[in-house]
């Protein structure tokens, strides 16, 4: 994959107005959009599907959980969207539930271990005596058992990870910051050419490029960073 494949940009944008208007910007530099609950609730899903209609691929961010039955059905109309990637909680029987509803379709079904806004403090409050680290490979684990595609987790444990889950599945890591950037209310950040080091295979990055004054060009900076981390020679 190049480096345009690996990037995915988050649209975490009040209305699919400006989101129209950020893909229009960004043009050809991206392909790839994650869309979530913010959007999503806006009218966000039918614009997914017209993305998908327009050649880009989309990260359905929606971390379904709930009873088997209902993640199947979910999991079976979004299949028929056209969606690139799908999250679910990383919960065995709605792992294997979602991974014999899409069979057949292309959707890669990624499992979400630890919020990377959330750390062991954050763990020990829900009622986790694990520490995020022992979670994220635990959850990764069980992912890789129940036939999922791929994982997100912070880059922090991608490389345990990727030990884990072998070479073929996805690690996706939010929380990626360019070095100097602001963290926001994000806990565990790593840069982008850490990130691909570490073993991730796609990065999701929204403020850093959507909140910019030039988005283009901060767009254009990151897919650099991850070029010298891929090919420090050239980008394949």
């Amino acid at each position: 994959m190049s480096a345009r494949e690996r990037l995915i940009v988050g649209l975490d944008i009040p209305t699919v107005a400006e989101a129209e208007k950020m893909v229009a910007t960004l043009g050809d530099t991206v392909s790839f959009y994650k869309i979530g609950y913010q959007l999503a609730f806006a009218g966000g899903l039918e614009f997914a599907r017209d993305l998908a209609k327009d050649g880009k691929k989309v990260f359905l961010d929606m971390k379904l959980l709930d009873i088997d039955n209902t993640v199947a059905k979910g999991v079976e109309n979004i299949a028929k969207m056209g969606m690139t990637m799908l999250t679910l909680h990383a919960y065995p029987k709605a792992m294997r539930a979602a991974v014999e509803a899409a069979k057949g379709s292309g959707l890669c079904l990624l499992g979400v271990t630890v919020l990377t806004s959330m750390d062991a403090e954050d763990l020990i409050e829900a009622g986790y005596a694990q520490s995020p680290s022992e979670l994220v490979a635990r959850r990764a684990e069980q992912a890789r058992a129940a036939g999922m595609g791929g994982i997100v987790c912070s880059a922090e444990e991608s490389a345990i990870v990727r030990e884990i889950v072998g070479p073929d599945m996805a690690v996706v890591t939010p929380g990626i910051r360019p070095a100097g950037a602001d963290a926001g209310d994000q806990k565990r950040v790593v840069t982008p050419f850490d990130a691909l080091k570490a073993g991730s295979s796609h990065l999701v990055v929204a403020r850093p490029i959507v909140k910019a004054p030039d988005p283009k060009a901060s767009a254009a900076a990151i897919l650099e960073e991850m070029r010298q981390a891929l090919w420090p020679a050239n980008d394949a």
